[in-house]
């Protein structure tokens, strides 16, 4: 199943993630087949769940607060910040022109 340049261009957008390259477009396709699978299960009478764990309880732990005051410890591992807040993501994926895809999607 071919994927459309539209597709691709939404999926960039959304997941900051960069098909241009055959093997990222070819892992895609692998991964909408194997999605498709699932429309075959037939799911008739089975109640959806909100959790894997729903006939059991869910225990929380206590917050405890144990260390503290490390707020220039942290932004030192930031790409780039602002005043004392972490950007993220640190820009996005430089896209290309929807011609420019394409005419890679042509060659694949």
């Amino acid at each position: 199943q071919k994927v459309s340049v539209d597709v691709l261009d939404h999926l960039e957008h959304l997941a900051l993630v960069d098909f241009r390259d055959s093997e990222g477009v070819e892992r895609l396709q692998k991964a909408i087949q194997f999605a498709d699978q699932l429309q075959e299960v037939n799911t008739d009478g089975v109640e959806p769940m909100d959790s894997v764990l729903e006939d059991r309880c869910l225990y929380l732990r206590e917050d405890d607060v144990t260390e503290g005051n490390c707020t220039k410890e942290l932004l030192e591992n930031a790409r780039e910040k602002v005043e004392e807040y972490f950007v993220a993501p640190p820009g996005n994926i430089p896209l290309p022109k929807l011609e420019e895809r394409e005419t890679f999607l042509q060659g694949s």
